[in-house]
């Protein structure tokens, strides 16, 4: 909190809105997600319409690459990446964007072949190309809005951190509960509903967080090409969890 304060009075003198060093830095993040959300399209479209790579990713044992690499990148880069390097950032940056781009192919394939797919607790979902493209409108224009009012708000979000990283793991155990023993399809629903909520704190917070961190780092390149990479990260997982979240709530059920 006092290191907030000062940071922030520190620039109080300066517009942050037009600082240019701020704006580069700013840009930097988003371009570096974007470039990683095009990846990840590309990605999983060629996964989803070429039945070699179809097959390749789901029915190998290369899908549970996919489907945990993620995470176990991740908990491994909070092991042994204390002090990352640009490059070790980068290539771990890259490499999530990856393998989520071949998870993501999932709803390619699903809007390709036509067919619904069974939900937890009865029922099943089914989507096109024209759901996904809505979904991605509508988390795009949602990322947007939340991203500016990190941005831009005077409130100190930093205390947000500790509850979303909480809320989020409880999340998480409870939808592994949901699936192995409940299997409810209600709860899922109310799960989704706050993970939904929970990821666009965490783009408020993070765009916050990155905008204090600024300068704390200014005039750093080493430091400021790290947190172009992890801000990027952080950013592109709330992006795509808020994406798939939308797409499974547009989708059609029966």
């Amino acid at each position: 909190m006092n290191d907030f304060s000062r940071t922030y009075s520190g620039g109080a003198s300066m517009d942050m809105s037009v600082d240019a060093g701020l704006r580069k830095f700013m840009l930097g993040v988003y371009n570096k997600m974007g470039l990683g959300l095009l990846l990840s399209a590309a990605i999983a479209y060629a996964v989803g319409t070429y039945p070699p790579l179809t097959q390749l990713v789901f029915g190998t044992p290369l899908l549970f690459v996919v489907q945990w690499g993620p995470l176990a990148l991740l908990m491994g880069s909070m092991f042994f990446m204390r002090n990352p390097s640009p490059t070790g950032s980068a290539i771990l940056y890259w490499a999530i964007v990856t393998l989520i781009g071949a998870s993501l192919s999932f709803w390619v394939v699903m809007a390709t072949s036509g067919q619904a797919v069974q939900r937890i607790g009865g029922g099943s979902l089914s989507v096109d190309f024209g759901t996904i493209a809505q979904a991605f409108v509508i988390t795009a224009g949602s990322f947007m809005a939340l991203s500016v009012f990190g941005y831009t708000t005077k409130r100190n979000l930093m205390p947000m951190q500790n509850f979303l990283f909480m809320a989020v793991f409880g999340a998480i155990a409870l939808g592994l509960l949901n699936m192995f023993f409940f299997q409810s399809g209600m709860l899922e629903l109310l799960l989704q509903f706050a993970v939904l909520l929970l990821m666009a704190g965490v783009v408020a917070w993070q765009t916050q967080a990155l905008k204090v961190t600024y300068y704390q780092i200014a005039g750093d390149q080493r430091s400021m090409a790290v947190m172009t990479n992890m801000g990027a990260l952080n950013l592109y997982i709330a992006f795509v969890n808020m994406f798939q979240i939308i797409l499974s709530l547009l989708g059609s059920r029966e």
